[in-house]
């Protein structure tokens, strides 16, 4: 681009994109061959992209923060791992396959080859050899390689429970699928079926992943691990058995407050828990499975709501109070979820506010245990959950709380009715899903032989290519339709058999892809020992916090488990997380419902991809939400025409001249605006990093428009800190400055510049000086200035004289060598 040109932010997209493909700019050492380097390495993932579509706004937003953080550390010298795949299984594939008539594979890479095309055009410094596809054989082998290695630990099992259920989608969703009560893909509201399920117990490892957030602390995001530790939910307290009256069993429930036992008034079952099936008696089954089944409609989030009336039915049974022998009615209901804890409470409805909305609605008994000093909630209709000293509780009346607590407890472990118990909120992970376009689990059920796992030299099991039904009409899984893939010979005994017909939840894929990317195509295990050595744990993990409580407790979930087998020698998969907001439009979320949606590629072509990257960087922290009609990608643009502009004005003899004859002031301000972008950079202050580039930027404009600035060194020294500062944030512009400014390597190859501490040292400041608050006069003096001589020059200012108008001075307040405040004499 000659000098004279305007700035043509495509023509420059074209032209690097060439180039960097030509040289392979952004190629990590040590991928794919031995090094020998103490260069540091730097390992930088966002998480990965689902092929939906093409890029969008959000796209648009993450990736260019991550690549700055890469680009940042390359530019500094460490040796740069920014890899790329796709997250290319799940069930928008599948549904969109059904709506267009077209096999899942064809939408699937159709869209992968086009947000690949649109990657590029961004200006992402991706590694393009680390590319992976989660849908492709050679990865989902490893899928069912780790389920197996899950399975022989006892970490993966089947079995019968609630779920949730999306009539439309046929598939079960997992709680973090669920929102408002609804399929977060389709909308459809979410029922309640019992369905014989796989999962992994994630909760054998609840305790580790609350201690080892410890390890995190300070780098990651403070909200993000108190979502974690919440969702953890861990709780101490006590196991307390209650015996069936007419059955030879005892339900054990378990409670965090065994001091209010004397409280409890009547017991609860889950109405879609076994227990309850087991409980009822004849006389009250009609009642209590029409109220099941009412309950089956309703979702997890409404049962759980404060706001609803309390429903359930009498089982016609009764418990009895270990504590004190007193008869319970037990109820079904639809406030307790039979997969928390046993799926039983016992009800103290003075205590807790659900009880006591239920004892009210069904006319139960409110007994108040503990004297907290509040009001009698049977008067009131609010429930006592505070400490204070026990009531009505027979020998342990007169106790306070936490000695209440551990006396019955104890008692009841003596008496063999109960035990000091830890538990959690967290609950095992089911990963079955009822659809096709996913990870077959690689277990064949036999008549004989029970469940079966497929020998690893069988992996992968394929997805048949036809032969399958993508929606039957019958509610069965698309994969029980392909009988000549369904039906094999049992692995251990040859009889017939079938496949299990249910496929991973996409959950598993993104749970491991991160230890494949340095060696994609490693084919002796899911990833290569050597590669996990040279570039993990993942120094820099970019992305949403949506994901607080799913892929990232799942992701530290399967890095201890496979730890632990021996295969990884880290237990936390990511150093740090940083994440970023939603780009908003209006102050709404952008949607085709609300009509507000921005199309990134429309941005791009009015744009170019550098004023983008640049505005989304601009408009604030990356963890802050981005609302597009508050920004302006058209003052990026001018800011980076101004940047391309000013290298093509520098004199091109400067080149290799001694930048000491430069101009002092300027090569002071240069060097003090470069130390501060660093260390902007380095605190992932992104937005007011660019600020300073910008301030770097009019510094420069005016240096040279001052008549023979182009041809100071201090002028092409700044102009040359300048485009590299500004390459991490705009590529393109910044290659093409680089160029201009003489030089035929890639800017990415020129280094971070360095400062001269020398040129930080500041010899003078500005001491502001203030008479009752208000400012009244400024002037420069040297930075060790005493107290004593700053109270004299403000003394001696003309300007202080007139505010003070001939009043007198109660004291100076001095805060040397910036701040002189003056306070007059009110008298």
């Amino acid at each position: 681009m000659d000098k004279q040109e305007t700035y043509r932010p495509h023509a420059l997209t074209e032209k690097w994109m060439r180039i960097w493909q030509e040289r392979q700019t952004y190629e990590a050492r040590g991928l794919t061959e031995e090094i020998d380097s103490e260069q540091p390495r730097t390992y930088v993932v966002s998480m990965f992209p689902y092929p939906s579509g093409d890029l969008h706004m959000g796209h648009g937003e993450v990736y260019p923060i991550s690549d700055a953080i890469a680009r940042f550390a390359r530019m500094r010298g460490d040796n740069v791992l920014n890899p790329i795949g796709w997250d290319s299984f799940g069930l928008p594939a599948e549904n969109a396959a059904l709506k267009r008539d077209l096999d899942p594979r064809d939408w699937t890479y159709a869209n992968i080859a086009t947000q690949a095309e649109s990657f590029r055009r961004l200006g992402i410094s991706f590694d393009w050899r680390t590319r992976l596809h989660t849908s492709d054989p050679e990865y989902y082998r490893w899928n069912q390689w780790i389920f197996l290695r899950f399975l022989e630990k006892g970490l993966a099992y089947r079995k019968a429970a609630p779920v949730n259920w999306c009539p439309k989608d046929q598939t079960v969703l997992a709680n973090e699928q669920v929102l408002q009560g609804r399929c977060e893909r389709c909308g459809t509201e979410v029922v309640r079926r019992n369905l014989t399920q796989w999962f992994f117990r994630v909760t054998a490892y609840a305790q580790r992943l609350l201690d080892d957030m410890d390890k995190l602390e300070g780098n990651w995001p403070d909200d993000v691990l108190a979502m974690q530790r919440n969702w953890i939910g861990r709780s101490t307290g006590a196991y307390v058995d209650f015996s069936v009256e007419g059955l030879d069993e005892a339900v054990r429930v378990f409670t965090t407050r065994p001091d209010t036992l004397f409280g409890a008034t009547f017991f609860v079952v889950a109405a879609d828990a076994a227990l309850a099936e087991r409980l009822v008696t004849d006389e009250h089954r009609a009642s209590f499975e029409e109220y099941r089944s009412a309950v089956a409609a309703t979702s997890e989030i409404d049962r759980l709501s404060t706001e609803r009336p309390k429903t359930g039915v009498f089982l016609g049974r009764h418990v009895i109070n270990p504590v004190n022998g007193e008869r319970l009615p037990v109820y079904a209901a639809d406030y307790v979820l039979a997969e928390y804890g046993t799926g039983a409470i016992m009800a103290v409805p003075a205590h807790d506010q659900r009880d006591l909305d239920f004892a009210k609605a069904h006319d139960l008994p409110i007994r108040a245990v503990v004297d907290t000093g509040e009001d009698d909630p049977a008067k009131t209709g609010v429930a006592t959950s505070g400490d204070g000293v026990l009531m009505a509780s027979g020998r342990y009346s007169g106790l306070a709380k936490a000695e209440a607590i551990q006396a019955i407890t104890a008692d009841l472990s003596a008496d063999g009715k109960g035990e000091e118990a830890v538990t959690f909120r967290l609950r095992d992970w089911l990963l079955s899903r009822q659809r096709y376009w996913g990870t077959p689990i690689p277990v064949v059920h036999c008549p004989s032989c029970g469940e079966v796992p497929v020998p690893d030299e069988e992996l992968p099991v394929l997805l048949p290519e036809s032969g399958y039904t993508l929606r039957p009409t019958n509610g069965e899984p698309p994969l029980a339709t392909a009988t000549e893939w369904l039906n094999v010979p049992c692995p251990r005994c040859g009889g017939d058999a079938q496949r299990d017909t249910d496929t991973m939840d996409t959950f598993v894929d993104s749970s491991w892809y991160f230890l494949r990317y340095p060696n994609p195509h490693y084919a002796d295990g899911p990833f290569d020992p050597a590669g996990i050595a040279r570039w993990l744990p993942v120094d820099e993990y970019i992305g949403g916090k949506e994901h607080a409580t799913g892929h990232l407790m799942y992701a530290r979930f399967f890095t201890k488990a496979l730890h632990d087998m021996g295969h990884l020698p880290f237990t936390e998969p990511f150093r740090r997380l940083t994440n970023q907001g939603q780009v908003l439009m209006g102050g709404r979320s952008m949607s085709k419902t609300l009509g507000n949606l921005v199309n990134l590629q429309e941005q791009l072509a009015l744009y170019g991809p550098d004023a983008v990257r640049t505005t989304m960087i601009f408009a604030g922290p990356p963890e802050d939400d981005i609302d597009w009609a508050d920004v302006s990608p058209s003052g990026s643009m001018k800011w980076l025409a101004r940047v391309a502009r000013l290298a093509g004005d520098v004199d091109p003899g400067t080149i290799g001249a001694d930048v000491a004859k430069g101009d002092p002031a300027l090569r002071k301000q240069v060097h003090r605006l470069v130390d501060e972008t660093t260390k902007l950079m380095t605190e992932k202050r992104l937005n007011v990093a660019v600020a300073r580039m910008m301030e770097l930027t009019s510094l420069l404009r005016k240096a040279i428009d001052s008549g023979a600035g182009a041809a100071d060194p201090a002028v092409r020294e700044g102009a040359e800190a300048l485009v590299r500062i500004v390459s991490v944030i705009a590529p393109f512009t910044a290659e093409e400055g680089w160029q201009l400014l003489g030089h035929p390597a890639s800017v990415s190859e020129s280094g971070w510049p360095t400062v001269d501490p020398d040129l930080l040292v500041e010899e003078t400041v500005t001491c502001i000086v203030q008479v009752a608050g208000k400012l009244r006069d400024r002037f420069d003096v040297a930075v060790d200035a005493t107290e004593e001589t700053l109270r004299e020059l403000a003394l001696a200012s003309p300007a202080v004289e007139r505010a003070l108008n001939g009043a007198g001075i109660r004291k100076i307040i001095v805060r040397a060598p910036r701040l002189v405040n003056i306070v007059p004499d009110k008298d």
